[in-house]
């Protein structure tokens, strides 16, 4: 496998990147959740924290969570593989795999058909263990009560995922009150691409083009071996949606079942080197589709710093701000923010895994925004956590460790809005 060494490469807007060595493919073999990108469910590996910096005590929360696990987002993950699985079985051109992959799934698809789209019980159960580790980890910010706010997109996934953390946050945090709501004007924040067309706000800025054939070329160099791996012939497939609606649907089923199963029931579809190919294909597919929107998720940067801002100087009611969304949004702010330097552009498809990891937003994924305050001087610092784990902002010069001063993350914000404004 390639390996190679990213140092000192520009930032989009001229800062430089630390040198990191990786193979990100090697990671993606190692693991069939990481392999399953934004369709895999959260993973519980985070670091012990970083102890804040001697007189630093945490005060402010702000947070933005994906929703849980859930089924597949369309139904069509589940009837276009029944259609197909059904004409092969009719023509009787299913192979011994075939065979296998039909009996599991006919007896397998019914319940998540009925429940696409859905949050599932392992999604409600990761948003609740997320609330009592938070709580758990910053008791300075709950211990002491107070008031703070909860809100969803108008997915009913969102809403189901912001209840089933506000009632594990009240229950390990009994003293504070927290505020839920899903109006359809929260979208500005919560998911602005979705927001109601008069509420839509643009920015200037997009992504460098890079070669969409490379996506194609991933994907097709092992299609015709996963299609003789299930049938002794093709002729029924253009009747039933054609070879590629189906191998797309096939990997994003395959991506998501864990979702709401346990056992590996169908891990024999794919081999190993099929596995890391699609979901780099895919994962290079979600970069276009997600990352081009990084500029469109400045309302919420300015929300989160808004909030942030009103707790500091008093003028806020809210001691913490919970948020509840998508996989889109956090794909796209990720990169806005330079997370662990994922906000570099590369004109070269086969190069964007090294920057841009689907990965990194699995189910439930979150972002939290931690702010520290000095007991004596009153100087603010701010700590970055994505899932749990503490990460770096490589356009600032840290105070310590991964803890920056407040004031210069806002500076740096006040340089995207020069360089992006809207339209």
């Amino acid at each position: 496998m390639k390996k190679i060494l990213i140092s000192a490469l520009a930032f989009t807007l001229g800062l430089t990147l630390s040198a990191q060595t990786y193979d990100v493919r090697e990671i993606v073999a190692a693991d069939h959740n990481k392999a399953a990108g934004c369709e895999g469910p959260y993973r519980y590996d985070a670091s012990p924290l970083t102890p804040a910096p001697k007189g630093y005590e945490p005060f402010y929360i702000s947070h933005y969570g994906r929703h849980g696990s859930r089924y597949a987002w369309n139904d069509d993950t589940y009837t276009v593989i029944r259609k197909v699985l059904e004409a092969a079985k009719k023509a009787d051109a299913l192979t011994e795999t075939g065979k296998l992959f039909y009996s599991r799934y006919m007896d397998f698809y019914q319940v998540p058909l009925m429940n696409y789209g859905d949050l599932t019980e392992l999604g409600a159960e990761q948003h609740a263990s997320i609330a009592a580790a938070m709580v758990a980890e910053f008791p300075e910010i709950f211990a002491r009560g107070g008031k703070f706010l909860a809100r969803a997109s108008k997915s009913p996934r969102a809403i189901t995922s912001m209840a089933a953390f506000c009632a594990s946050f009240e229950k390990n945090a009994p003293k504070a009150e927290v505020e839920c709501n899903s109006l359809h004007t929260n979208m500005t924040v919560i998911n602005p691409p979705e927001a109601p067309d008069e509420l839509v706000r643009d920015y200037e800025g997009s992504l460098k083009p890079i070669d969409r054939g490379y996506i194609t070329e991933l994907r097709e160099k092992h299609y015709d071996n996963i299609l003789d791996r299930l049938f002794t012939s093709r002729r029924f497939l253009e009747e039933t949606g054609g070879r590629s609606d189906f191998l797309f649907e096939l990997h994003m089923f395959w991506s998501g079942y864990h979702n709401y199963c346990s056992e590996d029931l169908f891990e024999f579809l794919f081999t190993d080197e099929e596995i890391v190919d699609l979901w780099e294909a895919e994962n290079c597919r979600l970069y276009l589709s997600h990352s081009s929107d990084r500029y469109l998720m400045i309302p919420l940067l300015q929300d989160i710093i808004a909030g942030a801002d009103a707790a500091i100087d008093g003028t806020g009611e809210y001691r913490g701000h919970f948020r509840f969304g998508h996989d889109t949004v956090l794909n796209a702010i990720i990169p806005l923010l330079n997370i662990n330097g994922s906000g570099y552009q590369s004109d070269k498809a086969e190069d964007v895994k090294y920057w841009f990891q689907n990965y990194n937003v699995p189910k439930a994924a979150n972002l939290q925004f931690v702010l520290y305050r000095h007991k004596k001087s009153g100087d603010i610092l701010l700590k970055l956590l994505l899932n749990n784990s503490e990460v770096t902002l490589p356009q600032l010069t840290a105070v310590s460790g991964p803890y920056y001063r407040w004031s210069d993350f806002k500076a740096w914000a006040d340089s995207v809005y020069a360089a992006h404004p809207q339209k």
